[in-house]
């Protein structure tokens, strides 16, 4: 680790709650961990992709709150340097070198070895594990050396200083939010606007998702929408691809979704992916009736500008994935399919502005009372969700633009600054992302 204030460990003594054993702790008994004084040095590991760190982003805002003037550092995989870099409540970035039983990263012993002697040298006074349920994260954030450690486990776990019982049903974020506040409540923070962000109507607040853009970012989005197909209709992406296969709808139903709002809405119709989802986007074209135009971007955009497109739309349709999450962010209405993954983990959480259809609804494997088969996820198959239910949650919510209740993309003021803590993040020496 580089780039770290010069603060002698034997002035942040850590403060445990009184008469607590090591291992297994209780919400009820926050503060469970205080650092006095506060300028600590804090250490959170979730090395995950976009969706799990936009889902993670509300917790290490409450940290900040929480801490004012510690230093946090997160430890994730190599791409989220750019996403750390948009977030004014993390100073410093650090790439997970991996370690055995995580599969995000081949484990190497000797890269793993010169992390932990450097973390070593350098001490945190806290380490948190936002990854997982435990069994092997705990084992990685104990061997930061931490003065203090907290996470979730599966059972007792006397690796930690404490870990909370970990829910297999509890929302993402309201997870991770719950195991900050066991660390006593925020502080209130002052925010100020950004002038060199523009997040469209997404600055974040309270358990929202946060992703910051760039004016540049949006004049590019600005740019990209308006080569969509003419017309006066909404703007609507569809995003086909996930990084589980078993989390992509069939493009066929996309193409159908497709040609029902291209001729009930006049809808202006994107296609948005990866450069590795071009044969979903391009399977899905080639799935579309005669006379339906779309505008394919997959593998045109890069993570910001795909942000900041999805904030210019009136509509995102997509399954369970990062995208989800950036809709969120953004407060872009949206529409996402769920299965075989849950909603009740993994769905926005504003039910109002994003509408969820879930294919463990029209799945007979999936009824009431089954048990999954052993390795089986709980949820539905994406394979059983016809188009008519996807189609009845867009024309609901394209009817609340038509009807006024919902901003247009046309209304999108893309100088709408994202908000930040007036102390600016800094990175030391961390990559960029791929």
């Amino acid at each position: 680790m580089t780039g770290q204030r010069n603060l002698p460990m034997s002035d942040l003594p850590v403060w445990l709650a009184p008469d607590r054993p090591r291992g297994r702790c209780d919400r009820a008994d926050s503060p469970l961990v205080r650092l006095d004084p506060p300028t600590a040095r804090i250490a959170v590991f979730r090395a995950l992709f976009l969706g799990d760190l936009l889902c993670a982003s509300p917790a290490l805002r409450a940290l900040r709150r929480r801490f004012p003037e510690a230093e946090i550092t997160l430890i994730g995989l190599p791409w989220a340097a750019d996403l750390v870099s948009r977030w004014g409540y993390v100073d410093r970035f650090d790439p997970f070198p991996g370690w055995p039983g995580l599969a995000e990263v081949p484990a190497d012993p000797a890269a793993s070895a010169a992390f932990l002697g450097r973390a070593h040298a350098t001490g945190s006074d806290l380490a948190l594990q936002l990854h997982g349920s435990g069994p092997a994260s705990n084992g990685f954030v104990a061997a930061l050396g931490a003065r203090a450690t907290l996470g979730y486990a599966l059972g007792a776990d006397d690796r930690l200083t404490c870990s909370l019982p970990w829910r297999e049903d509890e929302h993402e974020i309201e997870r991770w939010l719950g195991l900050v506040a066991a660390l006593g409540d925020p502080e209130p923070v002052e925010e100020v606007p950004s002038p060199d962000r523009a997040s469209g109507p997404g600055a974040a607040g309270g358990d929202l998702p946060d992703f910051a853009t760039t004016a540049d970012e949006a004049r590019r989005a600005r740019d990209l929408l308006a080569a969509a197909p003419a017309g006066d209709g909404p703007f609507v992406a569809l995003h086909p691809g996930a990084k589980d296969p078993a989390r992509r709808w069939h493009p066929e139903r996309f193409a159908a979704l497709a040609a029902a709002l291209a001729a009930d809405h006049g809808a202006r119709l994107l296609l948005t992916g990866a450069e590795s989802e071009r044969p979903l986007t391009a399977a899905l074209r080639a799935a579309l009736p005669p006379g339906v135009p779309v505008l394919d971007l997959a593998g045109a955009t890069v993570l910001g500008t795909f942000a900041a497109l999805i904030a210019g739309l009136d509509l995102l349709v997509t399954n369970d994935t990062g995208a989800s999450h950036l809709a969120a962010a953004a407060r872009t209405a949206s529409v996402v399919l769920f299965g075989p993954s849950r909603p009740e983990r993994w769905a926005p959480l504003d039910r109002s502005r994003h509408l969820i259809v879930d294919a463990a609804e029209f799945d007979p494997r999936s009824s009431p009372g089954r048990s999954p088969i052993l390795g089986e996820e709980p949820g539905g198959d994406l394979a059983a969700l016809p188009v008519e239910p996807v189609l009845a949650a867009c024309d609901r919510q394209l009817s609340l633009i038509r009807r006024g209740q919902r901003r247009a993309a046309a209304d999108w003021a893309s100088s709408l600054p994202a908000t930040r803590r007036r102390r600016p993040a800094t990175l030391g020496e961390a990559p960029c992302a791929g």
